[in-house]
């Protein structure tokens, strides 16, 4: 059984700033290198009319890991996440490279006459005998704080842009 995740991302300005975001490849890039992490790499970036796709890879050191993730894997882990965003929204997939490990999920947008919210709804899996669920919830603490940075790094961009 998964454990769900759950985030809303509140921004300060509309769903149509928040689209034209997310449909400029210089803030995935820009996004990647601000909060991604160690060698983190934007791999894909695809802007169709009404549809956007990225793919991106991300490390996590194992100092950044909990000893429930460190003891199936020392080494850290490498993780690819795609996303795919319509007008409405979109949704997420990440993998994490050597272990049975996965998230998936929706994002959809909403607004208000001022502010947009993204509204983040999925779940981890993770088909470890015994240690599933503690790397299963460790995974969903680590991605909630990592949302969190973000929105806040969107919310600032969307500002200075």
């Amino acid at each position: 059984m998964a454990t769900p995740l759950a985030y809303t991302a509140t921004y300060t300005h509309s769903a149509d700033a928040l689209r034209a975001a997310l449909a400029d490849e210089q803030y995935w890039k820009d996004r990647i290198e601000e909060v991604g992490g160690d060698d983190a790499q934007l791999v894909e970036f695809d802007a169709a009319e009404d549809r956007l796709s990225v793919r991106m890879v991300q490390t996590v050191p194992a100092a950044e890991l909990p000893n429930a993730i460190t003891a199936v894997r020392p080494e850290g882990l490498v993780i690819t996440r795609s996303e795919t965003y319509t007008r409405e929204g979109g949704s997420f997939e990440a993998r994490v490279q050597g272990v049975p490990a996965q998230v998936s999920g929706t994002v959809r947008l909403t607004e208000s006459d001022t502010a947009a919210e993204a509204l983040v709804a999925g779940a981890a899996e993770v088909g470890i005998p015994l240690f599933g669920k503690k790397i299963e919830a460790a995974i969903v603490a680590r991605l909630l704080d990592m949302l969190v940075a973000e929105a806040k790094f969107t919310d600032t961009w969307i500002t200075d842009h």
